[in-house]
């Protein structure tokens, strides 16, 4: 499926910050469908027992890919979690290419639904969510100067993503 744009990364994020010694630096790509793709791994400090991926980290990708769906639709919006529910599929592993889908399946003025999947390079789902957020102007969430976060562009020559 064709990338249509490659969005920022933050500084400090757990799962986007690119300068978080332990996050995950995963990019994130708009593509054609209106869905955010990324490609990425976890790595041992997101260990939950010995091979497996904490299900905090877990939820935390399924909350950004549903959180930065958004973006697709409307970039200047951000938006809070209301709720999120996750289910677990099979454990996921650390030091293996996964791939994270997000979607919106609900907008309205207020807040949207959202949902996510993490699957592994077989296609097979490993864990999903969906989750609700409600969306507010950046000042009410935040006092820090959104732009100096999230400025981190990235580039890289990621113009295609195979689905599983």
């Amino acid at each position: 499926m064709k990338v249509i744009k490659k969005q920022n990364n933050s500084k400090s994020c757990i799962i986007c910050g690119m300068q978080n010694p332990a996050g995950v630096k995963a990019p994130f790509y708009e593509m054609e469908d209106g869905s955010v793709v990324t490609l990425f791994s976890y790595s041992t400090e997101h260990q939950s027992y010995p091979g497996r991926v904490h299900g905090g980290m877990i939820t935390c990708m399924l909350d950004e890919l549903i959180g930065r769906v958004i973006w697709v639709t409307d970039p200047e919006v951000l938006a809070v979690t209301l709720d999120i529910n996750v289910k677990f599929r099979k454990p996921v592993p650390y030091h293996v290419p996964l791939i994270g889908i997000g979607k919106i399946v609900k907008s309205g003025s207020r807040a949207y639904t959202g949902e996510a999947k993490i699957e592994d390079a077989d296609g097979v789902v490993l864990a999903e969510g969906t989750a609700t957020y409600y969306k507010m102007p950046a000042a009410k969430i935040t006092d820090a100067d959104m732009h100096e976060e999230l400025d981190m562009y990235v580039p890289d020559d990621v113009t295609e993503i195979a689905l599983p």
